[in-house]
């Protein structure tokens, strides 16, 4: 593993002016002040906001381009009494999509149904053969959700069966617009809402809220699960991502659905405060289990599910499946990693680009996700099956994986997604070629110092400024995820109370002072990259503080980020 850098931000004059006028302004610390400034909240509105985190700050729903045309379109079709089908994508955010309309829809005595695709005999996204199936079913609307901005072909087909569809969807758009009766995407070029960072999920939480501004329901009991599709499609948390998981998590932790409350209960959670960590690395994996190995089926039902004992028996089977996902994963995993040791220079080559006829395609994008954290590298995993590949892309802080595939798209079928993942398909005589010119691309573009992992430090603090107060203020910035990480603090030349103690098979604990404040921290997984860097006495530390609360006592404890030998020792 690469050393990593260690960036702090060089304070500026600004800086500490605007630090200064937060802290009298809000009664907060300068370290909450500081941790706001890297956030990029650089004036009293926006912090105010930040820190007030209301839905009342959620901006007006009919800014959205195209909101008027798909509203009135689907009124229409409740007037009129219209077949609606809902369409989805088959991870988190698509299902959690789904049941969101679903169930608001039904409230609105629409008659409608929903497809998700079947991720390993459809793929990704809308498809004529689903389309004519509606058809069939006598459906004249299709809303998709989290699909569909690229789906120029399909929609001309729906278009020429005599199906509108109104597209709500997220992702970046590549080349021109389908010819949809109304698209729903804030990034479209002349789309006037001002937040673009919207997961699929909160699209379709938009357009329900438009639905029903007129009726007597309450659009916050849904509000969990556009948490669970913003945390698992790890969507910035900040804005209006940040607000709605905020209240999401709120309304998670006292829901009546019987699906979540069975699926919390299988995975241990009963009774506990759900937190936006249980929702990435407990429920979505669940959630997501039946997608990634088949059909998504059973995961709509336990959301839409009213039945406790429907729910108990669909929440058991995503459980089972989940742990065979996790089996897969596994042996995949030691699969690449061994192609790794065999095919790829690892000094030559700036991006890792493996396949096999053997892999599963619903769990590559994870494979590729642990093999870009554990060589720092951007990282493409293809399964390969009858002559044609399924990729999935991870990528590393400050390199656009999608841009640099793009730049290789004469060896594609086709490709899309967004700066750090990408999916892609490939016909298996093109893998090798798209791998030399991936290469090239990446040569270009990465830099030695984007090649090291990074840990941005929010603030370098005296070891003895950590109390339980300014972790209380630190926790009031959550939730935390991309573009508002949990803060990470340094502090220099401490003392080593104690030797290490290891903690099972890669933890370790140390008890580090500064002869002010004494501190337990702890290296989650760090014990064999970490513990033979410590041959001094005096360290410096980086970390976030948190507060331990074990059998009724509590206690501030530092999770470390990494730890070095003090240069002033």
């Amino acid at each position: 593993m690469n050393e990593k850098l260690w960036i702090l931000r060089r304070e500026s004059e600004e800086d500490k002016n605007l630090r200064d006028l937060f802290t009298k302004e809000f009664g907060i610390s300068p370290v909450t002040a500081q941790i706001l400034i890297n956030r990029n909240v650089t004036s009293l509105t926006d912090a105010r906001m930040f820190l007030g985190c209301s839905l009342s700050s959620l901006h007006n729903p009919r800014l959205l381009k195209d909101m008027d045309k798909a509203v009135f379109r689907i009124k229409q079709a409740i007037a009129q009494k219209e077949r609606v089908m809902i369409y989805g994508d088959y991870d988190v955010d698509g299902i959690c999509s789904v049941a969101l309309l679903v169930s608001v829809f039904a409230k609105l005595g629409l008659d409608v149904s929903y497809h998700i695709p079947n991720r390993l005999e459809e793929g990704y996204g809308v498809n004529k053969p689903a389309v004519m199936a509606a058809k069939k079913k006598k459906v004249s609307l299709i809303i998709t959700v989290d699909c569909g901005v690229g789906a120029n072909e399909e929609v001309k087909y729906a278009n020429k069966l005599g199906i509108d569809i109104i597209i709500t969807d997220h992702h970046e758009i590549v080349g021109k617009l389908p010819k949809a009766l109304a698209i729903i995407n804030p990034l479209q070029s002349d789309c006037a809402y001002p937040f673009k960072h919207l997961a699929g999920v909160g699209l379709a939480y938009k357009l329900a809220e438009c639905l029903v501004e007129d009726k007597p329901i309450r659009m916050a009991e849904y509000l969990d699960f556009v948490a669970l599709g913003n945390v698992a499609d790890v969507v910035p948390q900040i804005g209006e991502n940040r607000i709605l998981t905020r209240y999401g998590l709120v309304e998670l932790n006292k829901t009546d659905k019987a699906g979540l409350k069975a699926l919390m209960d299988v995975s241990g959670l009963s009774g506990k405060q759900i937190l936006s960590g249980h929702i990435g690395y407990i429920l979505g994996p669940r959630i997501n289990a039946s997608g990634r190995l088949g059909s998504p089926e059973m995961s709509v039902k336990l959301l839409l599910t009213k039945d406790a004992n429907e729910a108990k028996e669909l929440a058991q089977i995503l459980d089972k499946e989940n742990r065979r996902r996790q089996n897969l994963e596994s042996k995949m995993l030691q699969e690449a990693l061994s192609k790794v040791e065999s095919e790829i220079d690892l000094v030559g080559e700036d991006v890792i680009v493996l396949s096999s006829d053997d892999w599963h395609k619903g769990v590559i994008g994870i494979v590729a996700s642990r093999i870009s954290e554990k060589f720092y590298k951007p990282t493409v995993l293809i399964a390969v099956s009858k002559g044609m590949g399924r990729g999935s892309g991870r990528s590393i802080a400050h390199f656009n994986l999608v841009e640099a595939v793009g730049e290789c798209k004469e060896y594609l079928v086709n490709f899309g997604g967004h700066e750090g993942a990408c999916g892609l398909t490939i016909e298996k005589k093109e893998i090798g070629p798209f791998k030399r010119k991936l290469n090239e691309v990446a040569g270009k573009l990465l830099s030695a110092e984007v090649v090291k992992p990074r840990i941005e430090i929010d603030m370098e603090v005296p070891l003895n400024i950590i109390s339980s107060k300014l972790i209380c203020e630190i926790e009031g910035l959550s939730p935390f995820g991309p573009w508002n990480p949990k803060p990470i603090l340094s502090s220099r030349n401490l003392g080593l109370k104690r030797s290490p103690t290891r903690m099972g098979k890669d933890h370790f604990k140390i008890w580090v002072t500064d002869n002010k404040l004494t501190c337990e921290a702890v290296g989650f997984r760090m014990a064999g990259s970490c513990l033979h860097k410590i041959n001094s006495g005096r360290v410096d530390i980086v970390y976030s503080p948190e507060m331990n609360n074990w059998r009724g006592m509590s206690s501030i404890q530092l999770t470390l980020q990494d730890i070095r030998n003090s240069s002033s020792s």
